[in-house]
């Protein structure tokens, strides 16, 4: 819980969550921590599992990933294997970026990333329709992006 962190850690989790980049020594600096406290403090956050993985977070145009879809997924049957087999099998496509089981009229939602929409197609063609037990999926098209976020407030 958060309320487990005193607001050193509270600190060093927003500032990561910025600059992931930032070595011991320039948070020990921003913090007028050692950098010691510093790296024992990480390390604790890590293990606790407040810190999950550190990552660089690209440019999706730039890697030919410009085309972005949400697709509501609803399955025949919602039984605890269907639930665990279709999230199991959509995991290992490349093209999801984010699976999350929802309340409401759809099972899951998944953000997929593709170059374009012929390549889309080709996803759910081959892909995601091949999958047991769909039912019904419904996508919706990214036309601008207005606000994204990766970072937490704390």
């Amino acid at each position: 819980m958060l309320t487990d962190l005193d607001p050193t850690d509270r600190e060093i989790l927003a500032l990561l969550q910025k600059d992931a980049t930032l070595t011991n020594k320039e948070l020990a600096f921003k913090l007028n921590k050692s950098i010691a406290t510093v790296h024992e403090r990480i390390k604790k956050l890590k293990e606790q599992g407040y810190i999950k993985r550190i990552v660089a977070i690209l440019d999706r145009k730039k890697i030919n990933k410009s085309l972005i879809a949400f697709s509501q997924v609803l399955l025949k049957e919602h039984t605890a294997e269907t639930l665990i087999q279709f999230e199991n099998e959509v995991a290992k496509f490349s093209e999801v970026m984010e699976c999350f089981q929802m309340t409401g009229a759809f099972d899951f939602i998944l953000r997929i990333a593709t170059s374009d929409m012929d390549t889309y197609h080709l996803f759910l063609r081959n892909k995601l329709a091949t999958l047991n037990n769909i039912s019904t999926v419904q996508s919706f098209f990214v036309l601008s992006e207005t606000k994204s976020e990766t970072a937490y407030p704390l």
